[in-house]
Protein backbone atom coordinates (compact mmCIF):
# COMPACT_ATOMS: atom_id res chain seq x y z
CA UNK A 1 0.00 0.00 0.00
CA UNK A 2 1.93 3.40 -1.16
CA UNK A 3 0.86 5.43 1.29
CA UNK A 4 -1.75 4.30 4.59
CA UNK A 5 -3.24 8.02 4.78
CA UNK A 6 -4.17 7.87 1.19
CA UNK A 7 -5.77 5.07 1.36
CA UNK A 8 -7.57 5.73 4.55
CA UNK A 9 -9.15 9.27 2.56
CA UNK A 10 -9.95 7.50 -0.21
CA UNK A 11 -11.94 5.16 2.02
CA UNK A 12 -13.31 8.17 4.06
CA UNK A 13 -14.52 10.24 1.14
CA UNK A 14 -16.33 7.13 -0.60
CA UNK A 15 -17.98 6.66 3.20
CA UNK A 16 -18.77 10.54 3.37
CA UNK A 17 -20.25 10.00 -0.24
CA UNK A 18 -22.11 6.75 -0.26
CA UNK A 19 -22.51 5.64 3.57
CA UNK A 20 -21.40 2.35 2.50
CA UNK A 21 -20.74 0.16 5.29
CA UNK A 22 -17.00 0.80 6.33
CA UNK A 23 -15.82 -2.70 6.14
CA UNK A 24 -16.70 -2.51 2.47
CA UNK A 25 -13.93 0.05 2.05
CA UNK A 26 -11.12 -1.13 3.52
CA UNK A 27 -8.20 -2.20 0.86
CA UNK A 28 -6.39 -5.15 1.27
CA UNK A 29 -2.60 -5.11 1.93
CA UNK A 30 -0.11 -5.02 4.90
CA UNK A 31 -1.69 -1.61 5.64
CA UNK A 32 -5.51 -2.59 5.92
CA UNK A 33 -5.33 -2.77 10.03
CA UNK A 34 -3.65 0.38 10.46
CA UNK A 35 -6.17 1.83 8.09
CA UNK A 36 -8.90 0.43 8.98
CA UNK A 37 -7.89 2.13 12.46
CA UNK A 38 -7.89 5.40 10.81
CA UNK A 39 -10.86 5.21 8.86
CA UNK A 40 -13.39 3.74 11.88
CA UNK A 41 -11.54 6.01 14.49
CA UNK A 42 -13.05 9.31 11.83
CA UNK A 43 -16.24 7.49 11.57
CA UNK A 44 -16.55 7.24 15.15
CA UNK A 45 -15.38 10.39 16.19
CA UNK A 46 -17.04 12.30 12.93
CA UNK A 47 -18.95 15.15 14.90
CA UNK A 48 -16.04 15.87 17.24
CA UNK A 49 -13.88 15.82 14.54
CA UNK A 50 -15.50 18.66 12.11
CA UNK A 51 -16.50 20.97 15.07
CA UNK A 52 -12.32 21.05 15.75
CA UNK A 53 -12.31 21.23 12.11
CA UNK A 54 -14.53 23.96 11.13
CA UNK A 55 -12.93 26.13 13.98
CA UNK A 56 -9.51 26.32 11.48
CA UNK A 57 -11.66 26.54 8.19
CA UNK A 58 -13.21 30.08 6.30
CA UNK A 59 -15.15 27.34 4.60
CA UNK A 60 -15.65 23.76 4.60
CA UNK A 61 -13.87 22.27 1.79
CA UNK A 62 -15.02 19.58 -1.01
CA UNK A 63 -14.76 15.86 0.04
CA UNK A 64 -11.32 15.18 -1.16
CA UNK A 65 -9.98 17.91 1.00
CA UNK A 66 -12.33 17.28 3.79
CA UNK A 67 -11.45 13.47 3.78
CA UNK A 68 -7.82 14.11 4.74
CA UNK A 69 -8.38 16.97 7.07
CA UNK A 70 -10.30 14.19 9.06
CA UNK A 71 -8.02 12.02 8.29
CA UNK A 72 -5.07 13.55 10.28
CA UNK A 73 -7.38 15.22 12.40
CA UNK A 74 -8.62 11.65 14.08
CA UNK A 75 -4.28 10.50 14.30
CA UNK A 76 -3.47 14.05 15.99
CA UNK A 77 -6.60 13.69 18.54
CA UNK A 78 -7.76 10.33 18.93
CA UNK A 79 -4.50 8.28 18.21
CA UNK A 80 -2.02 8.93 20.38
CA UNK A 81 0.25 5.99 19.26
CA UNK A 82 0.56 7.86 15.88
CA UNK A 83 3.70 10.22 16.55
CA UNK A 84 2.37 13.95 15.15
CA UNK A 85 5.16 14.44 12.87
CA UNK A 86 3.88 11.40 11.45
CA UNK A 87 0.23 12.19 11.51
CA UNK A 88 1.09 15.86 9.86
CA UNK A 89 3.74 15.06 7.37
CA UNK A 90 2.57 11.56 5.84
CA UNK A 91 -1.28 13.24 5.82
CA UNK A 92 0.28 16.06 3.57
CA UNK A 93 1.94 13.57 1.71
CA UNK A 94 -0.55 11.86 0.60
CA UNK A 95 -2.39 15.29 0.17
CA UNK A 96 0.31 16.01 -2.92
CA UNK A 97 -1.23 13.13 -4.96
CA UNK A 98 -4.18 15.50 -5.45
CA UNK A 99 -4.53 16.79 -8.95
CA UNK A 100 -4.67 20.61 -6.89
CA UNK A 101 -1.39 21.50 -5.03
CA UNK A 102 -3.47 23.91 -2.82
CA UNK A 103 -4.71 21.15 -1.65
CA UNK A 104 -1.73 19.94 0.41
CA UNK A 105 -0.55 23.64 1.37
CA UNK A 106 -4.37 23.78 3.03
CA UNK A 107 -4.12 20.16 4.82
CA UNK A 108 -0.76 21.25 6.08
CA UNK A 109 -1.80 24.74 7.32
CA UNK A 110 -4.52 23.27 9.01
CA UNK A 111 -2.94 19.86 10.91
CA UNK A 112 0.06 22.28 11.91
CA UNK A 113 -2.52 24.92 13.59
CA UNK A 114 -4.39 22.03 15.44
CA UNK A 115 -1.21 20.61 17.21
CA UNK A 116 -0.45 24.16 18.22
CA UNK A 117 -3.87 24.60 19.30
CA UNK A 118 -4.68 20.75 20.51
CA UNK A 119 -5.35 21.81 24.44
CA UNK A 120 -7.91 24.25 23.12
CA UNK A 121 -9.65 21.95 20.98
CA UNK A 122 -9.41 18.94 23.67
CA UNK A 123 -11.12 21.83 26.17
CA UNK A 124 -13.70 22.72 23.57
CA UNK A 125 -14.69 18.99 22.57
CA UNK A 126 -14.66 17.67 26.82
CA UNK A 127 -17.38 20.82 27.16
CA UNK A 128 -19.76 20.15 24.67
CA UNK A 129 -22.64 18.14 25.04
CA UNK A 130 -22.81 14.28 25.21
CA UNK A 131 -23.99 13.73 21.30
CA UNK A 132 -20.90 16.14 20.08
CA UNK A 133 -18.16 15.11 22.55
CA UNK A 134 -18.36 10.77 22.48
CA UNK A 135 -19.80 11.84 18.21
CA UNK A 136 -23.95 9.99 18.02
CA UNK A 137 -26.70 11.40 16.70
CA UNK A 138 -28.71 13.82 19.25
CA UNK A 139 -31.91 11.55 19.56
CA UNK A 140 -29.77 8.65 20.27
CA UNK A 141 -27.72 10.22 23.07
CA UNK A 142 -30.78 11.68 24.50
CA UNK A 143 -32.96 8.14 24.33
CA UNK A 144 -29.89 6.64 26.62
CA UNK A 145 -30.30 9.55 28.68
CA UNK A 146 -33.56 8.84 29.22
CA UNK A 147 -32.90 4.87 29.91
CA UNK A 148 -29.72 5.27 31.79
CA UNK A 149 -28.95 8.53 33.43
CA UNK A 150 -26.32 10.90 32.26
CA UNK A 151 -23.69 8.67 33.80
CA UNK A 152 -25.23 5.33 31.88
CA UNK A 153 -25.52 7.00 28.24
CA UNK A 154 -22.13 8.35 28.80
CA UNK A 155 -20.56 5.34 29.62
CA UNK A 156 -22.64 3.37 26.98
CA UNK A 157 -21.75 5.60 24.48
CA UNK A 158 -17.65 5.53 25.68
CA UNK A 159 -17.89 1.61 25.03
CA UNK A 160 -19.01 1.83 21.50
CA UNK A 161 -16.25 4.23 20.72
CA UNK A 162 -13.85 1.36 21.84
CA UNK A 163 -11.86 -0.93 18.92
CA UNK A 164 -14.06 -4.14 19.03
CA UNK A 165 -12.45 -7.19 21.12
CA UNK A 166 -12.73 -10.45 18.78
CA UNK A 167 -14.59 -13.98 20.64
CA UNK A 168 -14.11 -17.13 18.99
CA UNK A 169 -17.28 -19.31 19.95
CA UNK A 170 -16.64 -23.01 20.14
CA UNK A 171 -19.12 -25.51 21.02
CA UNK A 172 -19.81 -24.57 24.48
CA UNK A 173 -17.61 -21.93 25.23
CA UNK A 174 -15.76 -18.56 24.30
CA UNK A 175 -12.86 -17.20 24.13
CA UNK A 176 -10.98 -13.97 23.20
CA UNK A 177 -8.54 -13.57 20.41
CA UNK A 178 -5.53 -11.82 21.89
CA UNK A 179 -4.99 -8.65 19.90
CA UNK A 180 -2.90 -8.48 17.49
CA UNK A 181 -3.41 -12.33 16.41
CA UNK A 182 -5.29 -13.23 13.60
CA UNK A 183 -8.42 -15.36 13.45
CA UNK A 184 -6.71 -17.37 10.44
CA UNK A 185 -3.72 -18.57 12.67
CA UNK A 186 -5.76 -19.93 15.39
CA UNK A 187 -5.02 -23.58 15.79
CA UNK A 188 -8.59 -25.16 14.26
CA UNK A 189 -9.48 -22.01 11.88
CA UNK A 190 -9.02 -24.49 9.25
CA UNK A 191 -10.34 -27.36 10.05
CA UNK A 192 -13.88 -25.03 11.17
CA UNK A 193 -13.08 -26.13 14.73
CA UNK A 194 -14.91 -22.55 16.02
CA UNK A 195 -16.51 -19.01 14.65
CA UNK A 196 -16.03 -15.57 15.34
CA UNK A 197 -18.88 -14.74 17.13
CA UNK A 198 -19.55 -12.34 20.06
CA UNK A 199 -20.70 -13.46 23.60
CA UNK A 200 -23.34 -11.60 23.73
CA UNK A 201 -24.59 -13.82 20.63
CA UNK A 202 -25.18 -16.77 23.06
CA UNK A 203 -28.45 -15.57 24.90
CA UNK A 204 -30.55 -16.43 22.05
CA UNK A 205 -29.13 -19.70 21.44
CA UNK A 206 -28.89 -20.43 24.97
CA UNK A 207 -32.81 -19.41 25.27
CA UNK A 208 -33.02 -21.83 22.22
CA UNK A 209 -31.59 -24.47 24.42
CA UNK A 210 -30.91 -27.16 21.37
CA UNK A 211 -30.91 -30.50 21.99
CA UNK A 212 -29.91 -33.50 19.53
CA UNK A 213 -32.74 -34.39 16.88
CA UNK A 214 -35.08 -31.45 17.40
CA UNK A 215 -36.28 -29.33 13.93
CA UNK A 216 -35.22 -26.29 14.35
CA UNK A 217 -35.68 -22.70 11.77
CA UNK A 218 -33.45 -20.44 11.96
CA UNK A 219 -35.08 -18.02 10.05
CA UNK A 220 -33.12 -15.00 9.79
CA UNK A 221 -29.85 -17.08 9.11
CA UNK A 222 -26.69 -15.49 7.49
CA UNK A 223 -23.99 -14.94 8.25
CA UNK A 224 -24.32 -18.35 10.12
CA UNK A 225 -23.02 -17.63 13.44
CA UNK A 226 -25.92 -18.85 15.79
CA UNK A 227 -26.97 -21.54 12.59
CA UNK A 228 -23.70 -23.19 13.33
CA UNK A 229 -23.81 -23.01 17.42
CA UNK A 230 -27.55 -24.61 17.11
CA UNK A 231 -26.03 -27.66 14.78
CA UNK A 232 -22.93 -27.96 16.95
CA UNK A 233 -25.78 -29.15 19.08
CA UNK A 234 -26.63 -32.38 17.10
CA UNK A 235 -30.85 -30.13 16.34
CA UNK A 236 -31.77 -30.80 12.87
CA UNK A 237 -31.51 -27.33 11.62
CA UNK A 238 -32.90 -25.71 8.59
CA UNK A 239 -31.74 -22.13 7.59
CA UNK A 240 -33.53 -19.87 6.02
CA UNK A 241 -31.80 -16.67 4.25
CA UNK A 242 -33.47 -14.84 1.47
CA UNK A 243 -30.91 -12.34 0.64
CA UNK A 244 -28.73 -14.34 -2.33
CA UNK A 245 -25.53 -12.23 -0.86
CA UNK A 246 -25.81 -13.35 2.37
CA UNK A 247 -27.20 -16.74 1.79
CA UNK A 248 -23.65 -16.85 -0.10
CA UNK A 249 -21.56 -16.43 3.34
CA UNK A 250 -24.02 -18.50 5.17
CA UNK A 251 -23.24 -21.28 3.06
CA UNK A 252 -19.18 -20.33 3.01
CA UNK A 253 -19.46 -20.28 6.91
CA UNK A 254 -21.06 -24.03 6.66
CA UNK A 255 -18.79 -25.44 4.63
CA UNK A 256 -15.86 -23.95 6.61
CA UNK A 257 -17.18 -25.01 9.78
CA UNK A 258 -17.81 -28.85 7.87
CA UNK A 259 -21.88 -28.63 8.49
CA UNK A 260 -22.86 -27.37 5.02
CA UNK A 261 -24.54 -31.34 4.70
CA UNK A 262 -26.00 -31.74 8.03
CA UNK A 263 -27.69 -27.36 8.06
CA UNK A 264 -30.46 -27.60 4.86
CA UNK A 265 -30.55 -24.26 3.56
CA UNK A 266 -33.57 -22.85 1.87
CA UNK A 267 -33.80 -19.48 0.29
CA UNK A 268 -37.53 -18.96 1.01
CA UNK A 269 -40.03 -18.32 4.17
CA UNK A 270 -42.04 -20.91 2.96
CA UNK A 271 -41.84 -24.13 5.01
CA UNK A 272 -44.94 -25.83 6.51
CA UNK A 273 -46.69 -24.06 9.50
CA UNK A 274 -45.88 -26.33 12.91
CA UNK A 275 -43.28 -28.14 11.52
CA UNK A 276 -40.56 -26.86 13.82
CA UNK A 277 -40.03 -27.79 17.39
CA UNK A 278 -38.12 -24.46 18.00
CA UNK A 279 -37.79 -21.58 15.65
CA UNK A 280 -35.05 -18.42 15.77
CA UNK A 281 -35.69 -15.37 14.72
CA UNK A 282 -32.65 -12.74 14.81
CA UNK A 283 -34.49 -9.91 13.28
CA UNK A 284 -33.13 -7.64 11.08
CA UNK A 285 -32.29 -4.61 13.54
CA UNK A 286 -30.72 -1.13 14.43
CA UNK A 287 -27.64 -2.37 15.43
CA UNK A 288 -27.71 -0.14 18.63
CA UNK A 289 -25.76 -2.84 20.34
CA UNK A 290 -22.70 -3.58 18.02
CA UNK A 291 -21.71 -0.13 16.96
CA UNK A 292 -18.53 -0.47 18.34
CA UNK A 293 -18.08 -3.16 15.35
CA UNK A 294 -20.28 -0.92 13.21
CA UNK A 295 -19.46 2.73 13.71
CA UNK A 296 -21.32 3.64 10.37
CA UNK A 297 -24.64 2.62 11.83
CA UNK A 298 -25.13 5.47 14.08
CA UNK A 299 -25.17 7.74 11.16
CA UNK A 300 -28.26 5.88 9.62
CA UNK A 301 -29.93 5.34 12.64
CA UNK A 302 -33.37 7.56 12.83
CA UNK A 303 -36.79 7.01 14.59
CA UNK A 304 -38.23 6.76 10.71
CA UNK A 305 -35.48 3.99 10.22
CA UNK A 306 -36.44 2.40 13.68
CA UNK A 307 -40.11 2.37 13.21
CA UNK A 308 -39.92 0.58 9.97
CA UNK A 309 -37.24 -2.02 11.51
CA UNK A 310 -40.33 -2.79 13.91
CA UNK A 311 -42.79 -3.35 11.59
CA UNK A 312 -40.99 -5.80 9.85
CA UNK A 313 -40.04 -7.13 13.08
CA UNK A 314 -43.43 -7.84 13.82
CA UNK A 315 -44.52 -9.25 10.30
CA UNK A 316 -41.09 -12.01 10.61
CA UNK A 317 -42.21 -13.08 14.44
CA UNK A 318 -46.09 -13.66 13.09
CA UNK A 319 -45.14 -15.58 10.11
CA UNK A 320 -42.54 -17.30 11.75
CA UNK A 321 -45.38 -18.56 15.03
CA UNK A 322 -46.98 -20.18 11.91
CA UNK A 323 -44.00 -22.80 12.09
CA UNK A 324 -43.77 -23.57 15.60
CA UNK A 325 -45.83 -26.73 16.44
CA UNK A 326 -47.82 -26.90 19.48
CA UNK A 327 -45.87 -26.68 22.86
CA UNK A 328 -42.83 -26.26 20.63
CA UNK A 329 -40.67 -22.83 21.13
CA UNK A 330 -40.33 -19.47 19.69
CA UNK A 331 -36.93 -17.12 19.95
CA UNK A 332 -37.31 -13.93 18.92
CA UNK A 333 -33.14 -12.04 19.40
CA UNK A 334 -31.94 -8.71 18.18
CA UNK A 335 -28.59 -7.04 18.23
CA UNK A 336 -30.04 -3.75 19.56
CA UNK A 337 -30.82 -2.21 23.03
CA UNK A 338 -33.53 -0.35 21.61
CA UNK A 339 -36.94 -1.31 24.16
CA UNK A 340 -39.48 -0.71 20.65
CA UNK A 341 -37.10 -3.64 19.28
CA UNK A 342 -36.84 -5.94 22.04
CA UNK A 343 -39.15 -5.44 25.37
CA UNK A 344 -42.09 -3.72 23.77
CA UNK A 345 -41.73 -5.69 20.83
CA UNK A 346 -42.60 -8.70 22.57
CA UNK A 347 -45.11 -7.59 24.34
CA UNK A 348 -47.22 -6.75 21.23
CA UNK A 349 -46.51 -10.07 19.97
CA UNK A 350 -48.06 -11.00 22.86
CA UNK A 351 -51.04 -9.41 22.56
CA UNK A 352 -51.83 -10.88 19.32
CA UNK A 353 -50.90 -14.02 19.90
CA UNK A 354 -52.82 -15.60 22.65
CA UNK A 355 -51.51 -19.13 21.76
CA UNK A 356 -48.05 -18.39 23.17
CA UNK A 357 -46.54 -17.11 26.64
CA UNK A 358 -43.13 -15.55 27.58
CA UNK A 359 -41.05 -18.44 29.42
CA UNK A 360 -37.76 -15.77 29.60
CA UNK A 361 -36.47 -12.60 28.06
CA UNK A 362 -32.17 -11.71 28.63
CA UNK A 363 -30.29 -8.55 27.38
CA UNK A 364 -27.02 -7.63 27.29
CA UNK A 365 -26.12 -4.08 28.24
CA UNK A 366 -22.54 -3.59 26.75
CA UNK A 367 -21.30 -1.68 29.60
CA UNK A 368 -22.39 -3.94 32.04
CA UNK A 369 -21.78 -7.18 30.64
CA UNK A 370 -18.70 -5.86 28.67
CA UNK A 371 -20.07 -7.85 25.67
CA UNK A 372 -22.06 -6.14 22.82
CA UNK A 373 -25.47 -5.31 23.49
CA UNK A 374 -28.39 -7.63 22.55
CA UNK A 375 -31.33 -9.01 23.35
CA UNK A 376 -33.15 -12.68 23.45
CA UNK A 377 -36.69 -13.87 24.52
CA UNK A 378 -37.90 -17.18 24.83
CA UNK A 379 -41.78 -17.80 23.67
CA UNK A 380 -43.81 -21.26 24.16
CA UNK A 381 -46.77 -21.98 21.78
CA UNK A 382 -49.77 -23.59 24.29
Amino acid sequence: MKNSRRAAAFAVARWIATKEFASTLLPEGADRSFVQDIVYTVIRRARPLRLALSRLLKKWPAVEMESLLYVGAAQILYMPGVPDFAAVNETVEAAKECANPNVAKVVNGVLRNLLRRREEFERLIADSPLAVRESFPDELAVRWTARFGEAGAERLAKWHNEPAETFLAYPGRFEKLPRGKRVEDVEGFADGAFIVQDPGTGLAVELMAAAEGERILDACAAPGGKTIQLAWSGADVTACEVNPRRRRRLVENLVRTRLDSKVKVVDAFDVAENQFDKVLVDAPCSNTGVLRRRPDARWNWNLEKLSALVKLQSEILDAAALRVRSGGRLVYSTCSNEPEENSLQIEAFLSRHADFRLVSSKESIPFETGFDGAFAAALERL
